[in-house]
């Protein structure tokens, strides 16, 4: 795979309702938001006019936490809240899929590695746009060195870790504009020295119960636009039961969960208005007996 192929995104956002609604579907905790949008908007106010040898910021920003939590959608979401408070109202989205760089062969994941974030997402960001580059599931490419595994090829591992420590340095001092935003389900399998460089490390947890309740809501509400008899259901005390039920389970499951009960009988599915509180709890719990509530690892 070329490194090209890696950028799965590279658009020009702004403050538009559909890009604002990235940010506003994920339910956090009070502050996790405003940490990352601050902390990046820091970055990218500061790190032009104060040199690296002041500042000491890399640019790079680690959400983690578990699968589901909206990590990736807070990335790809970050632009657009700050679009309105650059020169000009845009900033650019890299969005980086770095599987496809790792390879079998000899040394080429180091050259792979050094090739995208050194030159190719610097020429991608050349006119010195404010730009957010997403690196989603960053472990694959910056894998820690002191628990390589020797079944696999630890010296390339080691080489390709290198290349993104040694491009982050680069990017610090001579890209300023370029902000990183990792994501991750498992720190532990990150590279110590990349988790040094991060300037912010953000835990994006688990919902919590009040969480999930928004989260069901929020869905019914948005069906209830085409289906107006869902709004009775987003205001019944059954809600807040399937929430109760839901205690440990991810926000991306808890919003199909809702999706899961009206698959469950085929007058729901012909007509999503008749959806019951019954159908949602069948549904939270068919997905408690799968393992989903509390899957933290999987």
């Amino acid at each position: 795979m070329k490194v090209q192929e890696c950028v799965v995104s590279d658009q020009v956002v702004q403050e538009t309702a559909e890009e604002l609604a990235l940010w506003e579907v994920i339910v956090v905790p009070p502050g996790v938001k405003e940490r990352i949008r601050n902390h990046s908007l820091l970055s990218m106010i500061l790190r032009p006019q104060v040199p690296f040898a002041v500042t000491g910021l890399h640019g790079l920003c680690t959400l983690y936490g578990p699968p589901g939590t909206g990590k990736t959608t807070l990335a790809r979401g970050l632009p657009a809240q700050l679009a309105r408070f650059v020169p000009g109202g845009e900033v650019r989205r890299i969005e980086v899929n770095p599987h496809g760089l790792m390879s079998a062969e000899h040394g080429q994941s180091q050259q792979r590695v050094g090739e995208l974030l050194a030159e190719h997402i610097p020429a991608l960001a050349g006119d010195g746009r404010p730009t957010v580059v997403v690196l989603d599931e960053v472990e694959s490419m910056a894998v820690a060195r002191s628990e390589t595994s020797l079944a696999a090829n630890p010296a390339d591992v080691h080489r390709a870790t290198d290349a993104v420590l040694t491009a982050l340095d680069d990017n610090a001092r001579s890209h300023p504009h370029l902000f990183f935003v990792a994501t991750s389900n498992f720190t532990k399998a990150l590279d110590g020295a990349f988790l040094s460089r991060s300037d912010a490390a953000i835990l994006v947890p688990l919902p919590t119960r009040g969480a999930l309740q928004e989260i069901l809501v929020s869905t019914i509400l948005a069906l209830a636009g085409k289906f107006p008899g869902l709004r009775e259901l987003a205001g019944s005390p059954a809600v807040a039961r399937a929430a109760d039920m839901a205690a440990g389970m991810d926000g991306r499951r808890a919003r199909k969960v809702v999706f899961e009960a009206l698959s469950r009988r085929l007058e729901t599915v012909l007509d999503p208005a008749l959806l019951t509180g019954d159908d949602l709890a069948a549904a939270v719990a068919d997905a408690i007996e799968a393992g989903q509530p509390g899957a933290e690892g999987a």
